[in-house]
């Protein structure tokens, strides 16, 4: 019989990658849609804690973005960023081979 790969540890880069990349894209959809209801400067713990993991996403993808956008619409910006970025990561390790497939192919 034939020894399968740990589902997990033989492909931690995957999950880690596809992980960070899932936080940064959720946290960011929930910054913006939070910023409905909390002021910028609250000193509320959930909202300190989504500006904590995604102002430097922010950061970095308003280098890229054009300066017509208005910065109540940069996390949405994030998280088309983050989810798009998550998608060519993930497509690129199944790609490699550094990502699990769901079934293997039986020879006849």
């Amino acid at each position: 019989m034939e020894q399968q790969p740990h589902f997990i540890f033989s492909f931690l880069p995957f999950w880690i990658g596809t992980y960070g990349l899932a936080v940064l894209a959720w946290t960011s959809l929930g910054r913006f849609l939070l910023q409905a209801m909390v002021a910028p400067d609250s000193r509320n713990y959930i909202w300190r804690g989504f500006r904590f993991l995604t102002d430097w996403w922010i950061a970095a993808v308003r280098f890229i973005t054009p300066l017509y956008i208005l910065p109540v619409f940069m996390p949405l910006v994030a998280a088309f960023w983050a989810f798009a970025l998550r998608y060519v990561f993930a497509l690129t390790m199944f790609s490699l081979g550094f990502a699990p497939r769901l079934s293997t192919m039986q020879g006849g």
